[in-house]
């Protein structure tokens, strides 16, 4: 898992320590709904819309904000996201929740695999 740009040892390491059984989350939606990145629905009658989700583990929701923050610098995807991001109008702060946000998926889909991280995949989707 320390293959994936901006998860170093330590953030691994919290990850393994605060997730424990991946076994938990069958998709990378319910594990981002469970670190409190995911957008939660409001709605009061016929009226609904997507809100910034204010609950979750602070603790992953940190984990997964710090090491996409760390990717920006030695990533070039993350790099082309985050750019792409701000381009649409988001400020610093949304871009990154967005790209951490991206990389739950991707970590999920990596660790339920078994397989590295390999950037030419990302860019071939």
């Amino acid at each position: 898992m320390t293959r994936l740009p901006g998860m170093g040892v330590v953030l691994t390491a919290e990850f393994h320590a605060e997730v424990s059984n991946l076994g938990r989350f069958p998709s990378g939606d319910h594990l981002a709904a469970a670190s409190g990145l995911a957008p939660a629905i409001q709605q009061s009658g016929k009226v609904r819309y997507l809100r910034r989700a204010t609950g979750g583990n602070r603790r992953l929701k940190r984990i997964f904000y710090q090491a996409a923050f760390c990717a920006l610098t030695s990533d070039p995807a993350s790099k082309a996201f985050y750019a792409r991001k701000r381009k649409e109008g988001k400020t610093h702060q949304q871009a990154v929740i967005a790209l951490a946000r991206r990389r739950i998926n991707v970590l999920h889909s990596m660790l339920h695999s078994h397989r590295a991280y390999d950037p030419s995949y990302a860019a071939a989707e």
